[in-house]
């Protein structure tokens, strides 16, 4: 078992100002239906340097579930046709929307792509006009994670450790 010291981080309003400018020629964001194997891939790249596993245990049929809801609603970046991150979110029509898992393939970060990635995707997810969007961002994530939330419109409600298995 590890200790993490995790801190949940809320949204309760959309993005002001313009939308982010794509910061490189090629690089858009789109909402994608990714079937299990093309999840995986992308979780993988994205998640593999900060130790995600959450969607590795699941059984596939229960991701297949997960994937074809009409409140999970994945967002993909891709920068010439090539994936470079994803942003999901679950509860989409729900009062408070989850943004479960954000991050870049780490060929594609330190390129201001990350803040575009996630500006997009949060329009996105106040279009369906929730009263919130939350997180919780640990330990293991990027050392940047925070900050972009935080320069994303997203406040710190609640701090704690807690235990996950090794």
């Amino acid at each position: 078992m590890v200790d993490l010291l995790v801190t949940y981080m809320e949204m309760t309003a959309p993005p002001s100002g313009e939308p982010l400018a794509a910061p490189m020629p090629g690089a858009v964001v789109t909402r994608e239906l990714l079937d299990p194997p093309s999840y995986v891939r992308l979780y993988r790249a994205v998640g593999g340097p900060v130790q995600w596993d959450q969607r590795l245990r699941m059984p596939e049929a229960e991701l297949e579930k997960l994937l074809a809801s009409a409140s999970t609603h994945i967002h993909v970046l891709r920068v010439d046709g090539q994936a470079a991150g994803f942003c999901e979110f679950n509860g989409v029509g729900q009062p408070a929307v989850e943004l479960v898992h954000f991050g870049l393939v780490p060929t594609f970060q330190e390129r201001r792509l990350g803040p575009f990635l996630l500006d997009r995707a949060l329009r996105a997810a106040w279009s369906h006009q929730p009263e919130r969007l939350w997180l919780h961002t640990d330990t293991h994530d990027h050392p940047a994670a925070q900050s972009v939330y935080g320069r994303a419109g997203f406040k710190a409600y609640a701090r704690r450790i807690e235990t996950f298995p090794d």
